[in-house]
């Protein structure tokens, strides 16, 4: 299928210049395709409806953001982790990765953007915005003008387009490409709801609209519009560790799309929503037998005991790492009060003590809890 040519630039250099999107005549896909989007559509369903149960979703979706945030951010080459970030929220004092601030800025993005989508539709200026959160103040290998589509060339791979593995569309040809590319989102075409998210995500990634931070702000993309388009009722799909556990094939599937190779690059995607689904619905039941078990532990205890346990056991879900002072500011107890709390969760093997060093205050970790999303 003919997405566009590689066409020769005044500068000496070829750049891809992509055809009017979607191609005349539309897609057309395989009945494996088709089988398989009817699957991942299918998990998505049941997802949507067991994460229903959770008493409170929103403890689920911080923990899917900060892997998601982390996946996402290691693919562009951050070292940090999740823990990381969980122990930065925190506010734990320690000698922080530098590029922990990536993970962090790529929550505050998808956290900014599911806010601004319950008002907002899905258009240009969103993904504008998406990226002004996920890039201001960040780290940046260049000067990637958050919130701003690009004014010069870009490419991928390589020092410079001359010896690139792809250079994306020159400006005047990404303007009218992303012009496309927004109408295409709102049509209403006989393109499935998840292929046509496949086929967003690897349109935008093609046409490179931003100096820096194209991949983080398209994978965001994927989950915006599923969500927008009433495939799940809560953005709780999230690609990037799929992604990042088979990097080397997303790049080549990724690459091969701008060659024409959509249906390979679909069926890769699909397997990836199949994949991330199954893990997620898998997910929601490990957390409702974690949180059924430690609540039976708090109700052994006294009744004094286990009214302030049960302040802070919800809390660990949101935040799973935790230092007295954050028991402090949950409880307003003092600093021997909130201690007393700690001791008591690690006796009963809800905490456990993470390491200690002479200048930092111990912190302990809801281990159980996080080891779910460690995969």
């Amino acid at each position: 299928m003919r997405l566009g040519t590689f066409r020769k630039q005044p500068e000496g250099y070829e750049a891809f210049i992509p055809d009017k999107f979607p191609p005349v005549g539309g897609f057309q896909f395989s009945k494996e395709i088709l089988r398989k989007n009817d699957t991942a559509v299918r998990l998505l369903g049941k997802l949507d409806g067991i994460t229903q149960l959770l008493p409170d979703v929103d403890f689920f979706l911080f923990m899917y953001i900060r892997k998601d945030a982390a996946s996402s951010s290691q693919i562009e080459g951050t070292g940090a982790t999740m823990i990381d970030a969980i122990e930065a929220e925190a506010k734990i004092e320690s000698d922080m990765p530098s590029d922990v601030d990536d993970i962090l800025h790529y929550i505050k993005a998808l956290n900014y953007g599911m806010k601004r989508m319950q008002e907002f539709p899905f258009v240009l200026r969103f993904v504008r915005e998406l990226h002004k959160e996920l890039m201001e103040g960040a780290r940046s290998t260049h000067r990637s003008y958050p919130g701003k589509f690009r004014h010069s060339q870009n490419w991928i791979g390589g020092t410079k387009p001359e010896n690139a593995s792809f250079v994306s569309p020159p400006v005047d040809d990404m303007n009218r490409t992303l012009d496309d590319l927004e109408k295409f989102v709102h049509s209403e075409d006989e393109v499935l709801p998840l292929i046509k998210a496949g086929l967003l995500h690897a349109q935008f990634e093609t046409i490179h609209p931003f100096t820096d931070g194209n991949g983080r702000t398209g994978r965001m993309l994927i989950t915006f519009f599923l969500w927008k388009a009433g495939l799940l009722e809560r953005p709780v799909l999230f690609l990037s560790s799929y992604f990042k556990r088979h990097q080397k094939v997303y790049y080549e599937r990724l690459h091969g799309y701008h060659h024409g190779e959509v249906e390979r690059w679909m069926d890769f995607f699909l397997d990836g929503v199949t994949d991330i689904a199954q893990e997620a619905i898998g997910t929601v039941s490990k957390i409702t037998t974690i949180r059924d078990r430690d609540l039976m532990k708090i109700q052994k205890l006294s009744t004094r005991a286990s009214e302030s346990a049960a302040i802070v056991l919800p809390k660990l879900f949101q935040l799973p790492i935790v230092t007295a002072r954050n028991i402090q500011e949950w409880t307003g107890f003092t600093f021997p009060g909130a201690q007393n709390i700690i001791e008591r969760f690690v006796e009963m093997g809800i905490l456990v003590p993470r390491k200690q060093s002479i200048k930092h205050a111990q912190s302990y970790i809801y281990k159980d809890y996080v080891n779910i999303f460690s995969n």
